[in-house]
């Protein structure tokens, strides 16, 4: 009896764990599209060490799931999830942006030499925004950016850079391409903004 119950029992659990099983969820990632494609960077200025800060995201937008913005209402895309968190993935893709295309700017990645600046970049939107509920999205990115003399603590430079790039479908792939194209952008413009203010800041 007590062996015919744990199998009526096993049963029960698989029966529960089959009817429990989360929907299939499609990994994605982006940052992949090079910001400073065919352009090769040449040095026209004395090199500038900087530092840059770890990404800021906005929590909403933070972690593997796809921020998606109609009007005054935010959820996420069901099934879609980015491979690693989005923040980390556009840092990565933002160091390669100036590995590739900085022609003034040295990412430090020890200790600050005497001269060196300090980089914030704060996301403040990274979300795919639909004008109605169905419409073909945009994938838009906002960001602030400030550099800062780590010495005294002032203030070298500000702005803020926004970037929209319309997926042409409401589908996953097309919306996570625009997100790759828009993180592209958004990496070539702090890139050129950093290199032309630290060269600046030198002279």
């Amino acid at each position: 009896m007590i062996a015919a119950a744990s199998v009526a029992l096993a049963g029960a659990l698989s029966g529960c764990a089959l009817l429990s099983s989360p929907d299939p969820v499609q990994l994605y990632r982006f940052g992949g599209a090079s910001a400073f494609a065919g352009t090769g960077a040449t040095s026209a200025c004395p090199d500038v060490h900087v530092a840059m800060r770890r990404v800021d995201f906005p929590e909403a937008a933070r972690g593997d799931r796809v921020l998606a913005v109609t009007g005054a209402e935010a959820a996420y895309i069901q099934g879609a999830r980015w491979v690693s968190p989005a923040e980390t993935l556009f840092e990565e893709a933002l160091r390669n942006a100036f590995l590739d295309g900085a022609t003034c700017t040295v990412l430090s990645a020890g200790p600050l030499t005497r001269d060196g600046l300090l980089l914030s970049v704060d996301v403040r939107r990274f979300e795919a925004t639909y004008a109605a509920p169905g419409a073909v999205p945009d994938a838009n990115i906002v960001v602030l950016l400030r550099l800062v003399r780590p010495g005294d603590r002032s203030i070298v430079a500000e702005d803020r850079i926004s970037v929209s790039e319309n997926a042409g479908e409401n589908r996953q792939s097309a919306i996570v391409a625009a997100f790759d194209r828009a993180t592209a952008e958004a990496s070539r413009q702090i890139v050129v903004w950093t290199d032309q203010q630290a060269s600046q800041a030198t002279q």
